[in-house]
């Protein structure tokens, strides 16, 4: 039966010149980095690597043509990483179309593929 499946999906947006400028690994990357004033520690608490994270946000900034993020370097308290105001419009707007996206894709799923039956071997 159908009832244990649910859809998911990766969502990201490219230009003709680069692939994966933002999508949803920047757009938990920046929700992180909101939540814990720190690049470091969103990197880990996503299990990734804080040069993958640096990498991933200098390439979706360069493509993007905009800072999202400021570093602040700290003393023995340590830095401070913030979203930039063109970081949290990034994030609210980002989520707010992969929200829709998510119903688009819900419904869709609903009429697809809710009532097949998987048929005998």
């Amino acid at each position: 039966m159908t009832d244990n499946f649910r859809p998911h999906f990766k969502l990201w947006l490219s230009t003709d010149d680069s692939e994966g400028v933002f999508g949803d690994g920047k757009w938990r990357l920046l929700e992180a980095i909101g939540r814990s004033g720190s690049l470091s520690s969103a990197a880990t608490a996503l299990g990734i690597s804080y040069r993958k994270a640096w990498g991933d946000l200098k390439k979706a900034e360069r493509c993007l043509g905009m800072k999202l993020i400021e570093k602040h370097r700290g003393g023995s308290g340590g830095g401070e990483t913030t979203l930039t105001d063109a970081g949290k419009a990034w994030l609210r707007g980002y989520s707010d179309f992969r929200a829709d996206v998510q119903k688009v894709v819900a419904s869709a799923f609903e009429r697809h593929i809710v009532n097949l039956e998987r048929k005998e071997a």
